[in-house]
């Protein structure tokens, strides 16, 4: 790397990029630049020849993220970027238990399981159990599991204190580990507690990496959990160089075992590291970041950062009340429409909400309006049904052990293959110790099944044993995916299904079959089996980070959670009220409202040049109607930065920020300061008005201590 690419830095990102520290903190502030100065370090460390592109390790949190982090390194270095180790947590960990199945103690071909099978398995565990009570939901299990999984626990050592909930949910976690041990199944949370496993029961291999490996560098570091920050910590030892960046102002999945505190403790643990803020905004506006200051700085022990910039000032921040959520979302729509109208490209506006449960009326207002959107973030390519099935398929001819696989495409498409006959299978099953695939077997040699049945099974057990062999005497992955998609009759089935449901479905299929001609991999195999698992694998590592489909110009819906990394032109948050934004669930938890003004600091900081932020006065949501009051995020925006915007009143005023606006309603025969009765609110007294006509509200200080808003026309109020 030449002096001129490091010119392009600013102070702190070269700071950052050279620095000599063995252990290094870049605290990066949203849209500071963090990617590249990751990017840009890697590439100097190796330029500088303080490593090679063998001894360099970099965690991402997304395979996306590690692509492009390849392809940025490539172009700084010119290079390939193929001896470089560059994955997500659970791709790398992937990769480490492939070379070394037999040391983690796995068979050579095994396979990992997404988050569907999973529960599939759970599932069966279940009924194997005959657990019939409702408190025992399969869900619920599979997060107990995964949440183990996470803080590094294994089932024997799962305490229960002689609850009965627990002890259950322990045996099934018991029986769990010992059918994915022996059908030679993973699932994501394995995949990190096997590899942080293989570091502590095989020093051989730990001190081989440890000695292949000088530097580690870790992106997204405030979002790790408890396996991932162990499984990195027995492998730095005291030997290696550690970067982190991250941002502990953005750390918002909590609820998935992310921790904050591995941040927020990183001087503490590590007493030498070197701390840079990078703290200069190539995004925002400075009232936009003027407003992310002042919300999160009333959050407790952060490390502590300021957003600026040095360019435009930009618009105030624009502030909505609705009457309703229907008003709310008729705004919105209108306003979007309208930029659209201007020539902004819809791409570049987002709508942001706290729950999924928001979107149902927003989208309504959207297609009134005739305004293009997508919800982003929605069912993902490979959690698709279709593609699921024909992945399963895959599994299925590489691995006859994979039970989750038969279970799932044993009648897929059907072929008469039913409930009862998979049941007696899965008894056959626990009661020999073997797989599905073997109790298939006994069942048609022992003549268990009743005649139909079973010349539905053994067809189904032929047609895989031909696309066997078919499928793994073509060289091209492609060919091997099409020639499963036709086989199976899933292509033929999907072609029968009326309308664009099933024209989807065939045309996800054949993006499939895409997705494998395009495949590509740094690692060598001798088969066409190993190339096919490695194919399948990846599909699975994918289908948590793969984007939803985009088709025309459209603007994005989307939930807080999923909008973390992106940035908009324009941006509206909908729904700030208290109890929805901050979720109601997080009231009475210091913890979790400091997570939930996390999440709306970095809501804000999606936009680029406009913010919108909107809330209900009333609002019918999970089927009643709340009247709460306005978040605490908005009236922590100082009020010099908000304009209120009310679309059909007679003035403007920043409301619930100390102004009070005089506005007489005689045409009702009603004034501010009178006293009034509600049906249903008892009495009070008119305390604020606005607006004129059928869209005239009062604000009413009730005898009970709350005050409400009420639409004139429907309140029925009557004058003492």
């Amino acid at each position: 790397m030449n002096s001129l690419q490091l010119d392009t830095l600013n102070p702190q990102q070269r700071a950052a990029v050279t620095s000599d520290a063995q252990n290094l903190l870049v605290l990066a502030g949203a849209g500071s630049g963090k990617t590249r100065v990751l990017t840009h370090r890697i590439g100097w460390l190796i330029a500088a020849g303080l490593a090679s592109p063998y001894s360099v390790l970099a965690v991402t949190f997304t395979n996306k993220a590690a692509r492009e982090m390849k392809s940025r390194i490539e172009t700084l270095l010119e290079t390939s970027s193929h001896g470089l180790w560059i994955g997500t947590f659970h791709g790398l960990a992937h990769r480490l238990l492939k070379a070394h199945w037999q040391q983690a103690k796995l068979p050579q071909n095994f396979q990992v399981m997404d988050s569907d099978d999973q529960l599939r398995l759970v599932k069966r565990i279940i009924a194997e159990m005959n657990i019939l009570d409702d408190r025992i939901q399969p869900k619920q299990v599979q997060w107990f599991i995964n949440g183990q999984k996470d803080e590094g626990r294994r089932a024997a050592y799962v305490l229960t204190h002689g609850d009965w909930y627990q002890d259950t949910v322990k045996e099934i976690y018991t029986r769990y580990e010992e059918i994915c041990q022996q059908s030679g199944l993973v699932d994501f949370g394995e995949l990190l507690l096997r590899a942080h496993e293989l570091w502590l029961n095989d020093v051989s291999v730990l001190e081989h990496y440890q000695s292949r490996f000088t530097h580690v560098l870790v992106d997204e570091f405030q979002d790790i959990n408890d396996i991932q920050y162990a499984w990195l910590k027995v492998l730095i030892g005291d030997k290696l160089s550690m970067t982190i960046v991250g941002d502990d102002d953005q750390s918002i999945y909590g609820w998935r075992g992310a921790k904050v505190e591995n941040i927020q403790s990183f001087e503490l643990e590590y007493q030498n590291a070197e701390v840079v803020r990078l703290e200069q905004n190539y995004r925002s506006t400075s009232t936009i970041l003027a407003a992310a200051n002042s919300v999160i700085q009333n959050n407790q022990g952060r490390l502590g950062k300021d957003l600026w910039t040095d360019g435009e000032k930009g618009d105030p921040i624009r502030l909505y009340a609705g009457f309703n959520e229907q008003d709310e979302a008729r705004y919105i729509a209108d306003e979007m429409n309208r930029l659209i109208e201007s020539g902004v490209n819809p791409t570049q506006i987002a709508l942001l909400y706290r729950s999924n449960a928001q979107s149902r009326v927003l989208e309504e207002s959207l297609i009134h309006l005739q305004v293009p959107y997508r919800i982003y973030g929605g069912v993902r390519f490979y959690e698709r049904m279709e593609i699921r099935n024909s992945v399963a398929y895959l599994r299925l001819i590489l691995n006859r052990q994979d039970d989750a696989s038969m279970e799932r495409i044993l009648n897929v498409p059907p072929r008469g293959i039913g409930n009862k006959t998979l049941e007696t299978l899965r008894v056959l099953a626990r009661d020999q110790g073997c797989s599905l695939w073997q109790a298939a077997e006994m069942a048609l040699t022992n003549t268990v099944l009743a005649k139909r049945a079973a010349n539905a099974l053994e067809n189904f057990m032929q047609l895989i044993t031909d696309m066997d062999a078919a499928v793994l005497e073509q060289n091209d992955l492609g060919d091997m995916v099409k020639f499963v998609n036709d086989a199976s009759g899933m292509i033929e089935y999907h072609q029968k299904e009326k309308g664009e449901k099933g024209r989807a479905r065939v045309e996800n299929l054949n993006e499939l079959i895409s997705a494998a001609q395009s495949f590509s991999t740094e690692l060598d195999f001798d088969t066409s089996a190993e190339l096919l698992a490695q194919f399948i694998s990846e599909a699975s590592l994918d289908a948590g980070d793969a984007q939803a489909d985009e088709f025309e110009d459209s603007v994005n819906l989307m939930t807080l959670h999923s909008a973390k990394g992106l940035e908009f032109d324009h941006v509206f948050l909908a729904g700030l009220e208290e109890n929805l934004f901050p979720h109601k669930m997080s009231m009475g938890d210091p913890g979790g409202l400091q997570e939930e003004r996390r999440l709306a600091y970095v809501g804000i900081t999606r936009a680029r040049k406009e913010l919108t932020l909107t809330y209900a006065e009333s609002r019918r949501l999970y089927g009643s109607e709340t009247f709460n009051t306005l978040s605490r995020f908005v009236r922590e925006i100082p009020a010099e930065l908000v304009s209120e915007v009310r679309l059909r009143s007679t003035v403007s005023r920043p409301v619930d920020f100390g102004m009070q606006q005089q506005i007489a309603v005689e045409d009702a025969g009603l004034a501010i300061g009178q006293r009034v009765s509600h049906a249903m609110f008892g009495e009070g007294v008119i305390v604020n008005a606005e607006g004129g006509g059928a869209q005239t509200r009062v604000m009413v200080a009730f005898d009970d201590g709350k005050e409400r808003t009420l639409m004139l026309q429907y309140a029925n109020l009557q004058a003492l």
